[in-house]
């Protein structure tokens, strides 16, 4: 079975950019890299906001000298990616196309179409997506700063409940916490 994942790094209070916008403190060590490309290996496809798009495209002409980030960059670009948005006409990048119908029925095709799981990155798009009861799963890498506003990762206006899967603490700094939506 297809589970839709929504997986963001977070302030300790809860935010995935701070209120000037800014996510510097998300950078991750080389443990914690590999876990997500590990994690993004797995996947079938990705759903993407824009802001969350335009931030990825690093990854289609990224040239680093770390093996980790080069892998990550073969990964991402041979996953295929759905872009939402309302002001962008077309998209660029590697497996990446614009989606042209509502969510759930962009989301119910890809589920006919793709093996493994679906990831789904942006603030808006996930609360999107919460709302219609489409997330499965939740996972948040919780980091030890607080910011004091910005982006929430979870929706203000709409209730979860959540059953605590399973924890991990990378080094002494971060710690992933993995949720199923209750009753799922």
């Amino acid at each position: 079975m297809t589970h839709v994942i929504y997986e963001m790094g977070v302030s300790a209070d809860g935010y995935i950019y701070g209120p000037d916008g800014t996510f510097d403190w998300s950078e991750p060590d080389d443990e914690l890299h590999q876990f997500h490309n590990d994690r993004v290996r797995e996947l079938g496809a990705h759903l993407l906001g824009r802001r969350l798009y335009e931030t990825m495209l690093y990854w289609e002409t990224a040239d680093d000298p770390s093996p980790i980030s080069r892998d990550f960059g073969q990964v991402w670009k041979a996953l295929p990616k759905l872009v939402f948005s309302r002001t962008l006409d077309a998209v660029q990048g590697t497996n990446t196309t614009l989606a042209r119908r509502d969510l759930a029925t962009e989301l119910a095709a890809l589920k006919a179409q793709v093996e493994g799981d679906i990831g789904i990155g942006g603030a808006g798009l996930a609360a999107d997506a919460a709302r219609l009861g489409l997330i499965d799963e939740y996972r948040v890498f919780v980091h030890p700063v607080a910011v004091g506003g910005g982006i929430p990762f979870f929706p203000r206006d709409h209730r979860l409940d959540l059953e605590l899967v399973d924890t991990r603490t990378f080094g002494s700094r971060i710690v992933h916490m993995r949720y199923r939506v209750a009753g799922r």
